[in-house]
C-alpha cells in the first residue's frame, strides 16, 4: 500500500515537472539555461559587505585590532576583494556583450569590440579602476555622516548613524555602487544598490549624481530616480519621491530609455515628508523649502518655500452648546 501511495506521489512529481520544463520552452524572457553563467548575487553582496568594511572599518566586517599595520590589512582587503570583484565582473561584461546592451560602448574600446574580447584582462583592468575610487568614497560617506548628525537633533552620536541610521546605509551603499555603473559595469550595481532597497526603504538608483553632504532622514520611501542631480547640503525626509514625469516613445511605443527624466535639487534644499517631484527639466534652486505632501512638476526658484494650504478642521454648524 506504501509503494503503491509513493508511485502514486512519483508519477504526479513527474507529471508537474514536465508541465512546468514545457513553460521553459513556451514563456521566454525569464529563464536563461545553456548560457553563460550570471554574476552571483550571493557573491555580489559578499562583495559589499568586504568593500562597507574599507570604507566603515571597524563598523563593518571584522575588528581591527588597535595595533594592526593597517595598510598591510587593507592591502590584504583590497587584494582579496580585487579578484573576487574581478570574478563577478568577467561574468557581467559576458552576459552583457551576449546581449549587446550599451554599456559595452564604455568598457570596451572599438578596436577590440571583434569578437575577441580578453574579458579577464578587461574585469582586471575595472576592477582595479573601481577599487582607486574607495579613498574619493571615504571623503563622501564622511560628510553624509557628518550631515546626518548636525541634521537630525536625534541623532546621539555619529557611531549611531553609521550603525543604525538606514538613510546613512542606502547612500553609502549607492556611493559604492555609482562608480561602478559609470565604469559601464552591467547589474553588479543595480544587484547592490536594489539590496539595499530591500534593506532600508530607500530606492538610490546607481546612475543618480549625488554631491556631498547627503541625509536621508528616516529614510522609508524615499525614491531618487537615474537622471537625478543632487547638490550638496541636500536634506530629504521620507517618502519623497525624485521621479519621471512622462515617458517618451519610440515609433514602436517601447520607451525611450535615454535622457534627463528626473529633476534636479540644487544646494541646500530641503525636502519634506511625502514630497513628490518629477521631470527631466524640474530644477528645485538652490535652499528651497518643499513642503510634506507637495506635488511639483514645475521648476521653484532659489530660496522658495512651497507649502500645502493650511485647513483649519471642519467646524460643526449644527451643533447646538447646552
Amino acid at each position: 500500500m506504501v509503494e503503491s501511495v509513493d508511485s502514486d506521489q512519483n508519477r504526479e512529481i513527474r507529471d508537474l515537472a514536465r508541465r512546468v520544463v514545457e513553460t521553459y520552452r513556451k514563456v521566454g524572457g525569464i529563464n536563461r539555461i545553456g548560457e553563460k553563467n550570471l554574476p552571483s548575487q550571493s557573491e555580489i553582496l559578499a562583495i559589499l559587505d568586504q568593500l562597507l568594511a574599507v570604507v566603515f572599518p571597524g563598523y563593518f566586517g571584522d575588528r581591527v585590532p588597535a595595533q594592526a599595520d593597517l595598510e598591510l590589512l587593507v592591502a590584504s582587503r583590497l587584494d582579496a576583494l580585487s579578484q573576487r570583484l574581478a570574478g563577478v565582473i568577467q561574468q557581467a561584461l559576458r552576459f552583457c556583450y551576449h546581449d549587446q546592451c550599451e554599456c559595452i560602448r564604455l568598457w570596451c574600446p572599438e578596436s577590440v569590440c571583434d569578437g575577441n574580447i580578453d574579458f579577464d584582462a578587461v574585469a582586471r583592468g575595472l576592477a582595479i579602476r573601481y577599487l582607486d575610487h574607495l579613498p574619493d568614497i571615504r571623503t563622501m560617506l564622511r560628510t553624509d555622516v557628518q550631515a546626518a548628525f548636525e541634521g537630525d537633533p536625534a541623532a546621539v552620536s555619529q557611531d549611531e548613524i553609521i550603525l543604525c541610521y538606514p538613510g546613512t546605509l542606502a547612500i553609502a551603499v549607492y556611493r559604492l555602487a555609482h562608480p561602478l555603473y559609470r565604469l559601464g559595469v552591467p547589474l553588479i550595481p543595480r544587484i547592490m544598490t536594489e539590496w539595499a532597497h530591500h534593506r532600508t526603504g530607500v530606492d538610490i538608483h546607481p546612475g543618480a549624481t549625488i554631491a556631498s553632504h547627503f541625509f536621508i532622514d528616516h529614510g522609508t520611501g524615499v525614491v531618487v530616480g537615474e537622471t537625478t542631480e543632487i547638490g550638496e547640503g541636500v536634506k530629504l525626509y521620507q517618502g519623497v519621491t525624485l521621479g519621471a514625469l512622462s515617458f517618451s516613445r519610440n515609433p514602436d511605443g517601447t520607451l525611450v530609455k535615454s535622457g534627463k527624466r528626473h529633476p534636479t535639487i540644487e544646494d541646500g534644499a530641503t525636502i519634506y515628508a511625502n514630497a513628490t517631484i518629477l521631470g527631466g527639466g524640474t530644477v528645485i534652486g538652490a535652499g528651497a523649502v518643499i513642503g510634506g505632501g507637495t506635488w511639483i512638476t514645475a521648476s521653484v526658484p532659489a530660496g522658495a518655500k512651497v507649502l500645502l494650504p493650511i485647513t483649519s478642521p471642519a467646524v460643526n454648524r449644527d451643533r447646538t452648546d447646552s
